[in-house]
């Protein structure tokens, strides 16, 4: 906020998705706030500012790192701009297919992937409870891999006891867990790590990761708590449900509360390189993502059925 003019040769801006309206936050003092854009600040900053942005990856209504706003404001500040396209990821085992599917079943943009193929090398699995779940990423970290536990944000965050632990806020059935630890929570007990830790710190593995903390990391295997705050009902499509949500300020985006619900579930589907494991906690939901996957034909047809099913179509094949 207070860097001088071109004060610095390059400057990176990972997830510039982010990007905020301004700099401001709760613990900037009054005499240091200010009403100047956070993106003028970023290109006032630098000689040279590289941005790696996806819009789909917007999660909250205070973020607008556009691509669209950071090209407006390059022009305004007069800017030779080179706008690159990244074509290869490694994220899904590389699988661009896997997220276009993804896109398409969340309705977030129409793809010609309809269907996600099980057989795929991208091992994405829908599995019947919330323990198999954790025991399915508990075991990809015992075969070491990394892994993690995420959720969508449909279940409150306590600030953590006297003694530094954390509260089970995450309830489904038996099935407790605490988020991972806020940014704020002081002093914590010596098995829990800190928020900037948990993607990579071993004892991670016994909390829940909020949208907040996985977004921008990447793990072997992810394994998704898909909450109620976002239902598909057949006839009327997706709705986003804010009795169900613990967001409060994803809450007051009024009418892009949908839009930014399914941005978030993108983002966790998103944060696997090997696989995908995901519980529903609402049956319809889960009832259309299954009837968005194939199996390989041979699973359905039995090599002695063949001979029938040809005989059937042609009286001359006996």
């Amino acid at each position: 906020m207070t860097a001088e003019y071109n004060a610095v040769d390059v400057m990176i801006c990972d997830e510039a998705h982010r990007i905020r309206e301004t700099s401001n936050n709760r613990f900037t003092s009054a005499a240091s706030r200010s009403n100047k854009a956070q993106i003028e600040e970023l290109f006032n900053a630098s000689k040279l500012t590289v941005f790696f942005v996806d819009d789909r990856q917007i999660v909250r209504p205070g973020e607008i790192g556009s691509t669209q706003v950071i090209l407006e404001n390059a022009k305004r500040e007069n800017c030779r701009v080179f706008d690159y396209k990244l074509e290869a990821q490694f994220r899904c085992s590389g699988s661009d297919g896997f997220i276009n599917w993804v896109n398409n079943t969340l309705e977030i943009e129409r793809t010609a992937n309809v269907l996600w193929s099980t057989e795929d090398r991208f091992d994405f699995q829908i599995v019947g409870s919330v323990e198999e779940l954790d025991q399915k990423i508990k075991g990809k970290i015992a075969d070491k891999n990394s892994a993690r536990l995420v959720a969508g944000f449909c279940w409150p965050w306590s600030a953590p006891a006297r003694d530094g632990t954390l509260v089970d806020d995450v309830a489904v059935g038996s099935f407790r867990r605490p988020w991972n630890a806020k940014s704020d929570a002081g002093r914590l007990a010596p098995h829990i790590p800190p928020e900037n830790l948990w993607a990579h710190d071993p004892r991670g593995i016994d909390q829940v990761g909020c949208i907040y903390t996985a977004q921008g990391f990447e793990f072997d295997y992810v394994g998704i708590i898909f909450g109620p705050d976002l239902i598909y009902r057949h006839g009327a499509g997706w709705s986003g449900n804010k009795g169900a949500s613990f967001d409060t300020v994803v809450k007051k985006s009024k009418d892009k509360f949908t839009e930014l619900v399914k941005n978030t579930y993108r983002v966790l589907f998103t944060r696997g390189i090997k696989g995908c494991y995901v519980y529903f906690t609402d049956k319809e939901t889960e009832e259309f993502f299954r009837s968005r996957t194939e199996k390989p034909l041979l699973e359905y047809v039995q090599p002695d059925d063949t001979p029938d099913l040809l005989a059937a179509e042609d009286p001359q094949i006996q």
